[in-house]
């Protein structure tokens, strides 16, 4: 009896130590996959705030509220079993798709720099959100919502592929919590952004001299952060869509862009103290150069030539 007991109790703490290596293994996987995802997280953050620019301040984070709702729809009811299907029983697709959504990141980040280096003209856009009544708010959140599809989509991909070895629920609880945590996250930073402004100026308004100086700081401190979000997330629209582009090249058989890359790296192995960090920048700045060429020769097609005019 006592035998079969102490059996028993040896399972027991053989399938706890097996519960808790995987969870360690689910944990480490939603670590990497989410880290693959930063530069869309960080883009998504710096857009998200244009949607309540003109609303009135009681309504800020209601919407944001609403957007957030939407985007943990797209990516858990829509996205989610969409990627687990096709890792299940389609897995060649993966990295085509990687690489269309890298193109897309490519794209964004190549508008970004075009813009910021373009002439700049005056004009007035019209911007929804600064228009009145629950239609107007609806309309912004809905589109708000449809831009977030196209992001939601690249972050479950990019976090997809770094566990597509995994087994199909861990793939699933991986992706649910990596979608879940950026979700939040990125929603609680934008309200955090947009409310900032509010905090300054309540604090401006303060008895302290103190915390009115530091209002004020932070009230003119908020366009340049969003300034910094911004340029930021361009870098990295283009890092890891070049980088995306980069290994599906690899993956799909050719190999000379990325040999070249690694030819490089090998140079920043010629000082041992700081090696991990140099070839972890020369990768990534060879990766923002494909992405910002990759990315304007495919704003060159839609924006000049007559194939991409009428498609624009």
């Amino acid at each position: 009896m006592a035998g079969g007991l102490a059996a028993l109790l040896d399972d027991v703490a053989a399938l706890a130590k097996l519960a808790a290596a995987s969870t360690d293994d689910i944990v480490a996987a939603t670590g990497r996959a989410s880290i693959k995802a930063a530069g869309v997280v960080v883009d998504d953050a710096a857009v998200t705030p244009q949607y309540v620019q003109g609303v009135e301040p009681k309504r800020e984070l209601p919407i944001i509220r609403k957007i957030a709702v939407g985007s943990l729809r797209n990516k858990l009811i829509f996205i989610l079993p969409a990627a687990l299907v096709l890792s299940q029983y389609l897995p060649w697709t993966l990295t085509p798709l990687l690489m269309i959504g890298g193109t897309y990141l490519c794209f964004e980040g190549a508008e970004k720099v075009i813009e910021l280096l373009s002439p700049k003209e005056d004009v007035e856009v019209e911007a929804p959100v600064l228009l009145a009544g629950p239609e107007a708010e609806k309309k912004v959140v809905s589109g708000a919502v449809r831009t977030d599809f196209i992001l939601s989509a690249e972050i479950m991909v990019i976090a997809l592929n770094e566990v597509a070895s995994e087994g199909f629920w861990s793939r699933a609880i991986i992706l649910a919590i990596v979608g879940v945590a950026i979700t939040v996250a990125v929603y609680g930073a934008v309200g955090l952004l947009v409310k900032m402004d509010d905090i300054g100026l309540h604090m401006a308004q303060s008895k302290s001299a103190g915390a009115q100086k530091f209002g004020l700081g932070l009230v003119k401190a908020m366009p340049v952060l969003m300034n910094i979000i911004s340029i930021v997330g361009t870098f990295a629209m283009l890092w890891v869509g070049g980088h995306i582009i980069l290994v599906g090249l690899d993956e799909l058989g050719w190999h000379a862009p990325y040999g070249f890359v690694h030819h490089l790296e090998h140079y920043g192995t010629l000082v041992p103290a700081l090696s991990g960090a140099l070839t972890w920048c020369i990768n990534t700045f060879c990766s923002m150069v494909l992405g910002t060429i990759w990315g304007g020769f495919i704003a060159l097609v839609m924006h000049f030539l007559p194939i991409g005019k009428k498609h624009h």
